[in-house]
């Protein structure tokens, strides 16, 4: 063999030798991150087999956290710990049971789960499960619509009556004095109106368990979030003529507040195309920066030339304008946290830096959150901010009726307004989209297309005068008096007329 094919040949066996040990490495990765699950299923099959599968998921799911959270790998301590566990769940199960039949699958599972989960925190008496139980049940038969009920009508007058008592104010965020967020009726109408960003678009931004404690921590990523421009940082800002030169003058106290030094604003000015080689600091002053001016330029050229300048990004991410700490209180252990709040949205950014819990973080812009997350997320908040805006103004209206408003909202895979542009505007009926707004402009599409109405929704019945297919005018009789048979007493009737017996009546 040549000496290029031994060579050829070695790097062959080293590349098949590496992709071994990687191959092992990962192996062994995965065997150490899935060792928790092998031990909680080898614990698990200790269950009792007629145990159901939710509640296995459930006993699963703690023996993951005892082995992962706590560090326990004994298996007589991780079984005594089941056995705990068992007792619970068959004490869950024996006072549920009795109503199983009475409750939806769904409803049932989740009351199993509830149940057990706080007997788990807290000591329960049997008593009190059944009260818990019971008041569940309850609640599910209150919570029962009749057939035939106009649900769309009844939650667009409770949604609208309170709405028609909330303010049109601008109010100041939690008491924080230097964020404004829109609420009241503004906020709603926005909500309703789908509008693609919010009137003030703003974060709420939880921070992981190694920064939400420490202050200098949750400062440092606010600063990481918070967009920083040449314009926060600077001085002063002047054209020299003469020398072609922008003189821009640091402001010490901004620099400290950004946590930015001069050389790092240097390396910022540097990285774009236009400033590569222009931009110098002053040998003399720690704080003044020397950019060129091309010699092209005029004094109007030199200005649009600083106007540009100023912003320029140095740090930060894009359209986080204001980044503000507050502190909150935990109502459970009563410790002291972090959160940021924030003057501008970018959700998917944020959710990428260091530092932040993305699991908690949430923004106020309804079609960022669509876009990020899906619709399902996007359906979840315009529920939270509804209700988040009604209950700021002390009304109380039913949380089923914004759950009705929200899945109309976000049913066909995107977030349309209530309008003439979104649901309003799409309906199958002539009749109730010119109801809405536009009547002329609709009628006229209407016609010149052969469009069909049948007459089948509330408002196009209203409009001509008859019953809506609602309540008791749902239901539709039919007869056929050809398939009527007459009874005995019609029979001996019929009979006595002819035979001209006067005794039957």
């Amino acid at each position: 063999m040549s000496p290029k094919g031994r060579r050829s040949k070695r790097r062959a066996t080293e590349k098949s030798r590496k992709r071994e040990v990687k191959e092992r490495k990962v192996e062994e990765i995965i065997k150490e991150v899935r060792k928790p699950e092998v031990i909680a299923d080898k614990v698990i099959s200790e269950l009792p087999k007629g145990m159901s599968s939710e509640l296995k998921d459930l006993v699963r799911r703690d023996l993951l956290h005892i082995i992962t959270v706590e560090g326990i790998e004994d298996p007589s301590e991780l079984l005594r710990r089941l056995k705990s566990m068992e007792r619970r769940a068959e004490k869950v199960v024996r006072i549920a049971r009795e109503v199983e039949e009475v409750l939806p699958h769904a409803i049932y599972v989740e009351l199993i789960t509830s149940l057990y989960d706080v007997t788990g925190k807290v000591e329960v008496s049997d008593e009190d499960l059944i009260r818990i139980r019971d008041d569940a049940v309850r609640t599910y038969f209150k919570s029962l619509v009749e057939p035939g009920e106009p649900v769309g009508t009844i939650a667009a007058q409770s949604i609208g009556e309170p709405g028609t008592q909330m303010t049109l104010r601008t109010f100041h965020y939690a008491g924080v004095r230097e964020l404004n967020v829109t609420l009241g009726l503004p906020r709603l109408i926005e909500l309703v109106d789908a509008r693609k960003s919010p009137e003030t678009p703003m974060m709420e931004i939880h921070l992981d368990e190694e920064h939400r404690y420490d202050s200098s921590k949750a400062i440092e990523v606010a600063r990481r979030i918070e967009m920083t421009k040449l314009e926060n940082v600077i001085e002063t800002i002047d054209i020299d003529l003469l020398s072609l030169l922008l003189i821009i003058r640091l402001d010490p106290e901004m620099l400290t507040d950004k946590g930015l030094t001069r050389d790092d604003i240097v390396r910022a000015m540097s990285k774009s195309k236009s400033l590569a080689g222009k931009v110098k600091p002053d040998p003399e002053d720690p704080y003044v920066v020397l950019v060129e001016i091309p010699k092209t330029y005029d004094i109007i050229k030199a200005q649009r030339f600083r106007d540009r300048l100023l912003r320029l990004k140095l740090k930060g991410i894009k359209d986080i304008k204001k980044v503000i700490p507050q502190v909150r209180r935990d109502p459970v252990t009563g410790k002291e946290y972090f959160v940021l709040l924030t003057d501008g949205t970018n959700l998917a950014a944020v959710l990428k830096t260091e530092g932040v819990d993305p699991t908690r973080t949430r923004s106020n812009s309804i079609h960022e959150i669509e876009n990020v997350l899906g619709i399902e997320a996007a359906r979840e908040a315009l529920i939270r901010e509804i209700m988040n805006t009604l209950r700021e103004q002390g009304l109380d209206v039913d949380i089923r009726h914004v759950m009705l408003l929200a899945d109309t909202m976000t049913w066909p895979g995107s977030v349309k307004q209530i309008g003439r542009h979104g649901v309003a505007g799409e309906k199958p009926s002539v009749l109730a989209r010119a109801a809405f707004e536009v009547t002329v402009k609709q009628l006229f599409d209407a016609s010149a297309k052969g469009e069909l109405d049948e007459v089948r929704g509330v408002t196009e019945n209203v409009i001509i005068g008859q019953l809506a297919p609602i309540g008791t005018a749902l239901i539709r009789l039919r007869m056929n008096p050809m398939r009527i048979k007459p009874s005995n007493s019609l029979k001996g009737m019929e009979s006595a007329r002819i035979s001209g017996d006067s005794s039957v009546e």
